[in-house]
C-alpha cells in the first residue's frame, strides 16, 4: 500500500508537496491541519489578524498552522477547532481516501454528530440521503487511532467524467488535486484557485 501511494502522491504540483500540506509522506499518508473558530477560518500570523468563511477558499488555510499559543492569542474567548486531514490509498476501492479528526484546544474531540452538523449547506442535501455513509468514523489504517472518514464508494463514480473529459480534450488532469477540490470542502479543506494553475504547468 505505502509503494503505491508513494506514486500517486509523486504526482502533485510542486506548490502542494512541500510542508504545508505534505507532514510526513514516508510513513504513507499526507498530512494537513488548520485550526477553524465555529463558522471561520482562522487565518491570522502572529501580529495579525483575519478571518473568512469556511465556505470561502483561503490560501492562507492551506499554510503551516499556527501554534496552539498563536490560535489562543488570537482567538481570545472564541472556541477553536483544529482540524487535521489525512491523505490514504485504499487497496479495496484503489481510489485515495480522506480520513480526518477535530478537536478543541482543550483535546475534546468533535463527536460524529458534530462533524455532521459541520458539513456546509450546500452539500447537505445531496448527503442527506445518507449521511452515515458518506461521513463515518473509523481506525486509522496506518495510526490504530479513531478518525472520521469520508467513504470512497462513489469516488470512481464522481472522479470518471473528470478523466473522461481530461482525456476528450487532451489534456492532463492532475487526480489528487481534482479529487481535493471535490471532497475536500465537504469537511471543511479547500484547495486554493493557485493550485489548479499549479497542475496544469507540471503536464
Amino acid at each position: 500500500m505505502l509503494r503505491r501511494i508513494s506514486i500517486l502522491y509523486k504526482d502533485l504540483p510542486k506548490q502542494v508537496t512541500g510542508d504545508e500540506i505534505l507532514k510526513d509522506s514516508s510513513d504513507g499518508y499526507m498530512c494537513k491541519m488548520h485550526f477553524q473558530i465555529k463558522n471561520e477560518t482562522v487565518v491570522s500570523r502572529a501580529g495579525t489578524s483575519a478571518h473568512e468563511q469556511t465556505c470561502l477558499p483561503m490560501e492562507e488555510a492551506l499554510e503551516l498552522p499556527l501554534d496552539d499559543f498563536e490560535v489562543t492569542e488570537s482567538t481570545a474567548t472564541n472556541e477553536v477547532i483544529k482540524y487535521e486531514y489525512h491523505v490514504l490509498y485504499s487497496c479495496s476501492y484503489q481510489v485515495p481516501v480522506l480520513y480526518f479528526r477535530a478537536s478543541f484546544l482543550d483535546g475534546r474531540p468533535l463527536a460524529l454528530k458534530d462533524i455532521w452538523e459541520g458539513v456546509h449547506e450546500c452539500y447537505k442535501t445531496r448527503l442527506l440521503q445518507g449521511p452515515w455513509d458518506t461521513i463515518s468514523q473509523q481506525e486509522h489504517p496506518i495510526l490504530g487511532q479513531p478518525f472520521f472518514v469520508l467513504h470512497p464508494c462513489k469516488t470512481n463514480e464522481f472522479m470518471t467524467p473528470v478523466l473522461k473529459n481530461s482525456r476528450k480534450i487532451n489534456r492532463n488532469v492532475n487526480y489528487i488535486t481534482s479529487w481535493l477540490s471535490l471532497v475536500g470542502p465537504v469537511v471543511g479543506l479547500h484547495l486554493p484557485l493557485s493550485y489548479a494553475g499549479a497542475a496544469s504547468q507540471d503536464e
